[in-house]
């Protein structure tokens, strides 16, 4: 199985994303943390499961609903280690850039 690792900025993604919905909606406020891990999660057993885009780095997309959440993450073959680099909502614009 592909080891997961998140990076420091992944862990704050997860976080603001999960903060961002205090005020407006408190229980999915606590949900969101544990949907993005458990979304993550099928690269353990799938790391090539993301569409790959620039600088070899993949793409995964986690479902909420009507929109959901997009995770950049780079696999490494020979480790067999999927690094997740950043998360984003799927409606903020792009990802900082990772060239």
């Amino acid at each position: 199985m592909t080891r997961l690792m998140l990076s420091p900025q992944a862990w704050r993604d997860i976080e603001r994303l999960a903060e961002f919905l205090i005020d407006s909606d408190p229980a999915n406020a606590v949900q969101t943390g544990e949907l993005l891990i458990s979304g993550l999660a099928v690269v353990e057993l799938h790391p090539l499961i993301g569409r790959e885009v620039e600088y070899g780095l993949r793409e995964l997309l986690i479902s909420r609903g009507r929109s959901g959440y997009a995770a950049l993450y780079r696999y490494y073959e020979t480790e067999d280690t999927a690094l997740v680099l950043t998360l984003r909502h799927q409606r903020e614009c792009g990802f900082p850039s990772m060239g």
